[in-house]
């Protein structure tokens, strides 16, 4: 029960200012005038006064409120080093049961400081405040927070807390650990720290996507430089390792990750037309459309055989370069395109052999074939014909639908088409096919009556592709609805030109959300397992389901953060889950430095639990009035006095036959008065 008065005045508040001005002025000028009954007098316009202020007694019923303690639980990654997870347990289990019989006190706790692949650092201060989102501040007994001390959302102040309470921090971890880790401090730099040990130094090895490309040995504290070659378009994936230090705590932050994406400024492309006809503006509309591609394109409008006398200074033609592009600077081209090109004389025999000898050694040629590949001046009987797939004996000149063989469907270039799954396929016919025979690849697309219309083939280090029907502009031109001329040119050119995503046996990591998705790309049958290794070094070997042809895949939960490594035992594939150098281990020997100032300003304390081998919790203790919550083996919780009121009841002083009577006193005191 809680007692008091309430005024609810019967006129307005400034009406009763100028009433009590009145009667304060009435009552100075009676008593100064010795006026006989001035007290009287006085009582008497009080009590007007204060029947007008209409005041009431009042009793409230109210129902006390419980304080509310948060305790923490941090749940990160570096609590699993050494034996920080149990210690977290059986400080959490006490400490929880010990505040439980704290009377008046409720007890939340939330865990915190989960890696999820999205979050850097570990965040306690935001589950705090969301496990107290609903408590009114007056209601607030204090947190604990049960860590290694390395929190990275500390607040500034302890204005910023969002409470006035006590911030307690029990620490795990011991104080002798010692660690070693690698930090990049501006890439292509890192430097070599050691925490808990001086003087030491470690041999360092650095990989580029897992291949080892330095070794040197470095002191601890120093910088040092590291040059990486680039040798691939896409994410190169650049590892460096410290050897471990004895007795270290962790080996998870001995390594750190540089991911540099590869990307070529410019594609060099070769292209070089027969002789003038319908597709050859498809083939060069495709590649000026992408700025990615340094389009050199020669089209042969006077072969040798074609000399008339006119002078050479009359003629708009441009002569074409032959030596210059086929033995001075034919390595620098990514791809060689032949449309529709047949021996006229302009390149000599040995160009073909320096063209074959590119080949093997990575370049890329594409041969878009029409009656010309049959022909007796076919660039097959050249030196080139080492590194073409197939043979031409003929062409067949009839209509068919062009379709996907069972290599298609699983190769990443022609699989997915748009329009392949139906039958026959949503494309325009085609009209023209070149026939083949010893194709040494099975053709990815066929043509009329199966035979092969499309074969990608590796010589050595080198790609071919052999288009066999030069009708490829009809789809371009939207004949009869037309085709995937774009998807298709342009996969082709960018599997020839090497681009990782096409390779037709792969191995990656992908993150899907929460989870880790293992995808093996191949032409085969079937997949052996894939070995999964995670940051810390926790192996998992994985059997992979078919999800499409030519795809295999499977997923799991991506629950660390760093660098995962996959491998069939041919292949290996890497990725970093969350942060190239996640601020969870860049620093894991456990502290109370950097909770102590924070803890100190909100009146708390920031002490390790572990008493050599067992747990030591502090006495807690119920604190009402002061402003220090630690002392010597104890730490307070704030009790509050918070209520809610349940009921309430109201007595008017001057309503009714009370008020009444008091006013009709107070007038007969001042009649007696002046009778007398």
């Amino acid at each position: 029960m809680q007692y008091g008065i309430a005024f609810t005045p019967l006129v307005p508040v400034l009406v009763l200012w100028i009433a009590l001005a009145a009667i304060v002025a009435i009552s100075v000028l009676l008593l100064i005038g010795h006026s006989r009954g001035a007290a009287v007098r006085v009582a008497a316009l009080a009590l007007i006064l204060l029947a007008l202020a209409n005041p009431s007694f009042t009793r409230e019923d109210r129902e006390p409120l419980s304080s509310v303690a948060a305790v923490v639980v941090d749940k990160s990654p570096s609590q699993n080093f050494g034996a920080r997870n149990q210690e977290t347990a059986k400080a959490q289990e006490a400490l929880v049961d010990t505040l439980k019989k704290v009377k008046g006190l409720e007890v939340r706790v939330v865990e915190a400081g989960q890696a999820d692949g999205e979050t850097d650092g570990t965040k306690l201060f935001g589950a705090l405040s969301s496990a107290l989102s609903d408590v009114p501040v007056d209601r607030v007994a204090g947190a604990f927070l049960i860590t290694d001390g390395r929190v990275h959302d500390i607040p500034a102040s302890a204005a910023a807390v969002g409470f006035q309470a006590p911030v307690h921090a029990l620490i795990t971890g011991r104080k002798d650990e010692r660690d070693r880790r690698i930090a990049i401090s501006a890439a292509p730099r890192f430097r070599l720290d050691d925490q808990g040990v001086t003087g030491q130094r470690a041999k360092i090895v650095i990989r580029r996507d897992g291949e080892v490309v330095s070794e040197r040995t470095m002191q601890s504290g120093q910088t040092s430089n590291v040059e990486i070659d680039i040798k691939h378009a896409g994410p190169n994936i650049v590892e460096i390792e410290a050897a471990p230090l004895e007795n270290e705590l962790t080996l998870v932050n001995n390594r750190a990750v540089v991911a540099i994406d590869g990307v070529r400024d410019k594609l060099r492309v070769l292209l070089v037309s027969g002789e003038p006809h319908s597709g050859e503006r498809t083939w060069r509309n495709l590649l000026k459309s992408d700025a990615a591609i340094d389009l050199v394109h020669f089209t042969i409008l006077r072969p040798p055989e074609k000399q008339d006398g006119t002078p050479i200074n009359e003629l708009s033609l441009i002569a074409f370069p032959t030596r210059e592009l086929f033995q001075q600077k034919i390595n620098e081209f990514q791809l060689i395109i032949f449309d529709r090109y047949a021996r006229q004389g302009v390149l000599p025999i040995a160009y073909f052999d320096n063209i074959a000898r590119y080949v093997r050694a990575g370049g890329a040629v594409l041969v878009s074939a029409g009656p010309d590949y049959a022909s007796t001046t076919s660039i097959w009987r050249t030196p080139l014909d080492t590194v073409l797939p197939a043979e031409p004996v003929g062409v067949t000149e009839k209509p068919f639908y062009a379709h996907l063989s069972d290599a298609g469907k699983r190769h990443p270039v022609t699989r997915g088409l748009e329009g392949s799954a139906s039958e026959p396929p949503r494309w325009a016919r085609f009209f023209r096919t070149v026939e083949t025979r010893n194709a040494i690849t099975p053709p990815v697309m066929t043509g009329a009556d199966g035979k092969p219309l499309l074969l990608l083939s590796r010589f050595g280090e080198g790609r071919v592709a052999l288009l066999l029907s030069d009708h490829i502009w009809l789809w371009a031109r939207g004949y009869e609805g037309g085709g995937p001329h774009l998807d298709l040119l342009r996969r082709m050119s960018h599997w020839l030109m090497k681009q990782p995503e096409l390779d037709e046996e792969a191995l990656r990591l992908q993150i899907q959300g929460k989870d880790l998705a293992v995808l093996r790309q191949t032409m085969a049958d079937t997949v052996p397992p894939v070995t999964v290794t995670s940051p810390s070094g926790v192996t998992k070997e994985l059997t992979l389901s078919a999800s499409e042809p030519g795809t295999w895949r499977t997923t799991i939960p991506a629950n660390e953060l760093g660098l995962w490594q996959a491998t069939d035992g041919a292949l290996r594939a890497l990725i970093n889950v969350g942060p190239t150098n996640p601020k969870e281990f860049s620093e894991v020997t456990s502290t109370t430095d950097t909770l102590k100032p924070l803890a100190q300003a909100t009146g708390g304390d920031a002490r390790r639990i572990v008493d050599g081998t067992s747990i030591d919790l502090p006495r807690i203790v119920p604190v009402r009035s002061s402003g220090i919550f630690h002392g010597d083996g104890w730490m307070g919780v704030k009790m509050r006095d918070a209520s809610v009121v349940k009921g309430v009841g109201v007595l008017p002083i001057f309503a009714g036959l009370i008020g009444l009577l008091l006013l009709l006193g107070a007038f007969a005191a001042t009649w007696m008065r002046e009778g007398r």
